[in-house]
């Protein structure tokens, strides 16, 4: 498992809804919050490491041992209030960073890996994490919610990972799209 760059399609697939938590997806999970602290980030959203099922986790403390460890099943944003600016970056997109508008203020539900649902008033960067992992979740990357001029500033960048992508494709060191969907199908058979 590894995180994966833009344009990776996964990053742009709306995830399915997981319907069953077993000793394998557990796995995933411990891995991934792995990935996370060596990439130093406080999120991390299941398609970003190309499973394409409903779930992120978080730790805002973004160090393993520190902060809470916390995993999102099937989360929902169902209101948001007031507005907040602040810079945001993606582990999907290493060194780049742009203003993003949000709500200061959300309600969200989730389920938690023991099958509980949850229901939650957050703000701050909390409430900044869950709705951008919830966005990659619907295949939606920060930069889509950036303004044209910020986005404009960002693009060298992006046209970069763009090369990147199709030259490591090129030379057989990523997957084909066709393999790709075999591995989600398999995945969402399992478990979506």
């Amino acid at each position: 498992m590894q995180i994966i760059h833009f344009p990776h399609p996964t990053l742009r697939y709306k995830s399915k809804p997981v319907k069953r938590v077993d000793a394998e997806l557990r796995g995933m999970i411990a891995e991934m919050f792995d990935l996370m602290y060596q990439a130093r980030g406080i999120g991390l959203a299941a398609n970003q490491v190309g499973i394409p099922l409903r779930f992120f986790i978080m730790n805002l403390a973004g160090e393993k041992g520190e902060g809470e460890e916390l995993v999102f099943i099937n989360p929902a944003i169902n209101r948001g209030t007031g507005s907040d600016e602040a810079e945001e970056g993606c582990l999907s997109l290493p060194g780049v960073y742009g203003p993003v508008m949000r709500p200061a203020e959300i309600m969200f539900s989730a389920y938690m890996p023991n099958g509980e649902k949850f229901e939650q008033k957050v703000d701050g960067m909390f409430a900044r994490c869950v709705q951008h992992e919830t966005d990659h979740l619907d295949g939606v990357m920060f930069t889509d919610r950036m303004d044209e001029d910020s986005l404009y500033d960002i693009q060298p960048q992006i046209d970069q990972f763009e090369l990147t992508f199709e030259r490591l494709r090129g030379e057989g060191k990523l997957p084909t799209d066709q393999e790709i969907k075999k591995f989600q199908d398999e995945l969402e058979k399992k478990y979506a």
